[in-house]
């Protein structure tokens, strides 16, 4: 039986409300006015599933609160990353895609120099995640970038969980392979700025990666 802290955790203004009144007109203790008007609106679930329904729902409800802040978040981000960058510096965009997710997974990746002469990467990488896909172009980009060690770059991936987990003291463990090349080839490079922007911001990259899926498979590829 659901305890009363539960009960008022879950109920509505209204119903405590009327709980209130049931409670002066019959006589009642608050909690019993509580259990009951909840009880009636509970229908034919429990008083236990109803309570457990509304925290689900407020839990569902605080997640998409917080993910409306982190999207604000990352927008304002993006605003404040956007200015243009310094003219020497060479510029890369990385995407990867798994179909189905997870599937079979396809790398994309562009890597231009500063006078605008671009470099595409574009290939299928086996069988995996979505994740697993964004971080291995993320790597073919970095492999890239170090045959021509540019003395500034600035990278940009519309994936947050690999660009917080290559940066994060402790990241996923699923992921910790991938992190760990990606970091050495990080380490081989001038300091390589890392920045967040929106899907529709990366579209030449993505398209890359689509393009890739549609490939054949490598051979060896598992």
């Amino acid at each position: 039986m659901p305890k009363l802290e539960d009960l008022l955790e879950v109920a509505y203004k209204k119903e405590c409300a009327s709980s209130r009144r049931l409670a002066k007109n019959l006589a009642l203790s608050a909690e019993d006015a509580l259990r009951q008007i909840l009880q009636a609106v509970a229908g034919n679930q429990t008083l236990a599933e109803l309570v457990a329904s509304r925290k689900q729902q407020k839990a569902d409800a605080a997640t998409n609160i917080a993910r409306r802040k982190q999207r604000m978040a990352d927008a304002h981000a993006y605003k404040r990353s956007s200015a243009l960058p310094d003219p020497t510096a060479w510029l890369a965009w990385f995407d990867g895609t798994s179909h189905p997710n997870p599937g079979k997974m396809g790398v994309g990746g562009v890597l231009k120099n500063p006078n605008g002469e671009l470099t595409s990467i574009s290939f299928p990488a086996g069988q995996g995640d979505s994740s697993k896909a964004e971080y291995l172009a993320l790597i073919a980009v970095l492999q890239a970038a170090l045959e021509v060690r540019p003395a500034k770059l600035v990278i940009y991936g519309d994936s947050r969980v690999v660009l917080d987990d290559v940066q994060a003291e402790n990241g996923a463990l699923v992921l910790s392979h991938h992190r760990m090349r990606a970091r050495q080839l990080i380490a081989q490079l001038a300091n390589p700025a890392l920045i967040w922007i929106p899907r529709r911001k990366n579209a030449a990259a993505d398209a890359l990666s689509q393009q890739a899926v549609k490939l054949p498979a490598i051979c060896g590829e598992a």
